[in-house]
């Protein structure tokens, strides 16, 4: 075949994107090996089905990162084989595909933390991390193994992308009929590139989003395999969630919601709050939190909270309404929830927000934001400021960093130990919160309390006896202070980490979060088993200080609010979950796609096949959360004056 046709240097170029959805397929073979527990597939055939819908997510994704590659392999310059050439090919394609491919290895890892693949907004938490090499280098160390995986397979790329090679031939006596069959081949690429990238040639189709794998799983976190981490990436680059819906009448919003609270139920007061907010502390840990869970086998590491427990009131049926820290902040502070983009990287953070922070100011509080990591890690003192604190203490206010525990900041009993001597310093009434530190990856403990606590079954459960221990001496200290009697202190966490027993690895319940409210006095004390979660905590204790004027909140005093149903709102893959009553409510931002019985926290057997009322209103009801959530956060409306 004369060389003018160029069927060789097509041979090749099919040959070369072959190999990337050869190595995309073998990325989603790793995804799946070390996110098995959570992923939940029943057979090799129904991997295998998701992984063929996982082609039509791949090929957008090679398309977009091969475009420059493939457009220089079919433009007729006369040269294209020339080793020269092709050499430069070659490194524009390991180039752009090693780059992308590397970030498939990510969630390897890091889907057993957010339980959804990695976006464009996971770097949005990275930018206030001030020693970026050495959390890499800490992730080399700790995940050799996957580091050594993505080499194995560069190498093995680059091996097979050599074993076919375009041989030069020059175009000589062929050009007039070169250029011709030339520009056809490239306008018969651009079609199937755009195509491909669509999903599809139906003019009515719009691009491929995130949310059009779930069109082809019945359990929601199938979806992250059918996805690919550069497609997940590529499709949240400068795209925000953060847009207005109309769905539902705003009578369905007050109805369920009644956004602007007035509570009468509780004497104005001035108690002093201390908020802790634990790194990392899942429900699973607390024995006390899990005694009616019917867990075989099952063991608690936190003794201290346990016997804390006996003395509080414990909501044994909370959850977290975010994924990462900064979304436990803003939930829990403001009652402002995170969903498929935290609040804190959308474009809107910087508005007047009611919260906490600035309720109790007005009431004459002194207010403070305690975190043991360099200052400005997480983002923390940034939305701080936003809320208004009129003190911010971290690592550097502590000043020693021969407690510093080498990677996130410092440990956390002598941290805590600070915070009690600074509150015993403060002008009272005061309103202190404390995000900790050490249970958290890379999940060790001070070298001298190396074999204090059980290593249990996973490397987290270690960490919780320690963080669990520095509590202990914690309020050892602080009930010898004049103030500790007219405290009132709340325990939750921002969201959970490892997981070892099968009932904390169900989708509905990865986000399964404590709260505790412990009052000195005796005066609240039991286990509620009600439905509760982190925007909760923000009316809760404007009801509890018996704070006088409306204020803003989608959260329902957990103490007193007898109008508001409880309910729970969150964000997991790529469907916001709504539970409430009987049911579970999965919705994809247009349309409901799943309803559950209540106690199907694996989300197994969807019933929207059998509506009834009650899933119909809890549909409704999910629409209008989230209406109103944007509109507010868009129209600057969270902060409420009459």
């Amino acid at each position: 075949m004369k060389n003018f046709f160029r069927i060789k240097e097509y041979k090749a170029l099919f040959y070369r994107l072959l190999l990337v959805y050869l190595f995309y397929f073998i990325a989603r073979i790793l995804f799946f090996i070390y996110n098995f527990s959570l992923l939940k597939v029943d057979s090799v055939s129904e991997f295998f089905r998701l992984a063929y819908h996982g082609l039509t997510f791949d090929t957008t994704a090679i398309l977009y990162i091969n475009g420059l590659f493939i457009l220089f392999s079919v433009l007729p310059l006369w040269i294209n084989t020339k080793h020269g050439y092709q050499k430069f090919l070659f490194y524009l394609y390991f180039v752009a595909n090693l780059i992308a491919y590397a970030t498939n290895f990510i969630d390897l890892i890091y889907y057993k933390f957010i339980y959804a693949r990695t976006t464009i907004t996971v770097w949005d938490s990275l930018e206030h991390e001030k020693d970026k090499s050495a959390m890499m280098f800490r992730f080399l160390i700790s995940y050799w193994h996957v580091y050594l995986l993505f080499f194995v397979m560069a190498a093995l790329w680059i091996y097979l992308y050599k074993k076919v090679r375009v041989i030069h031939e020059p175009v000589t006596h062929s050009k007039v009929k070169y250029f011709p069959f030339s520009f056809i081949g490239l306008l018969v690429v651009a079609f199937l590139s755009i195509g491909g990238i669509r999903g599809d040639f139906k003019k009515s189709t719009r691009p491929l989003n995130l949310i059009d794998a779930n069109r082809y799983v019945e359990k929601p976190q199938h979806a992250d395999i059918i996805l690919n981490t550069p497609f997940a990436i590529i499709r949240t680059i400068g795209k925000t969630s953060f847009k207005k819906i109309n769905l539902v009448d705003k009578s369905v919003v007050e109805a369920n919601f009644q956004p602007i609270k007035h509570y009468g139920n509780n004497p104005k007061s001035t108690p002093n709050v201390v908020l802790i907010i634990t790194e990392s502390f899942g429900r699973e840990y607390w024995g006390s939190f899990n005694k009616d869970m019917n867990i075989p086998d099952y063991q608690g590491y936190t003794p201290f909270l346990d016997s804390l427990a006996q003395h509080s009131m414990i909501y044994t049926n909370g959850f977290a309404n975010g994924s990462k820290s900064i979304h436990g902040m803003s939930s829990i502070l403001a009652g402002v929830p995170s969903f498929r983009d935290a609040f804190t990287s959308s474009p809107f953070p910087k508005q007047k927000i009611q919260s906490l922070v600035s309720c109790l100011k007005e009431m004459g509080y002194d207010t403070s934001f305690f975190h043991g990591a360099p200052n400005g890690s997480m983002g923390f003192l940034g939305f701080g400021n936003i809320l208004g604190f009129d003190h911010y203490y971290g690592k550097t206010e502590f000043n020693n960093d021969a407690e510093f525990d080498g990677v996130w900041g410092i440990w956390d009993e002598p941290f805590l130990q600070f915070m009690k001597q600074t509150l015993d310093k403060k002008q009272k009434p005061f309103f202190s919160t404390v995000f900790t530190v050490s249970s958290h990856e890379p999940y060790i403990v001070p070298e001298k309390y190396k074999n204090k606590f059980p290593k249990g079954n996973v490397p987290m459960h270690q960490c919780v006896g320690y963080t669990d221990y520095s509590f202990k001496k914690f309020f050892e200290e602080a009930k010898k202070q004049p103030w500790f009697k007219n405290t009132i202190f709340i325990i939750t966490a921002d969201h959970g980490n490892q997981t070892y027993y099968d009932e904390y690895e169900k989708v509905v319940n990865r986000t399964a979060t404590p709260i505790l409210i412990y009052k000195p006095d005796g005066s609240l004390k039991g286990v509620n088993k009600e439905l509760a979660q982190q925007i909760d905590i923000y009316p809760t204790i404007l009801d509890m200080v018996g704070y006088d004027k409306p204020f803003r909140s989608w959260g329902r005093s957990l103490i007193g609010d007898t109008k508001v149903k409880p309910y729970t709102i969150n964000f997991n893959g790529n469907l916001y979950q709504f539970q409430r009553g009987n049911y579970i409510c999965t919705f994809d931002g247009k349309n409901v796609v799943g309803y559950y019985d209540i106690k199907d926290k694996a989300l197994e057997r969807n019933l929207i096949a059998k509506l009834n009322k009650e899933m119909l209103e809890n549909g409704e009801a999910c629409k209008a959360i989230i209406q109103d959530y944007f509109e507010r956060i868009i129209d600057q409306k969270l902060y409420y004056k009459k």
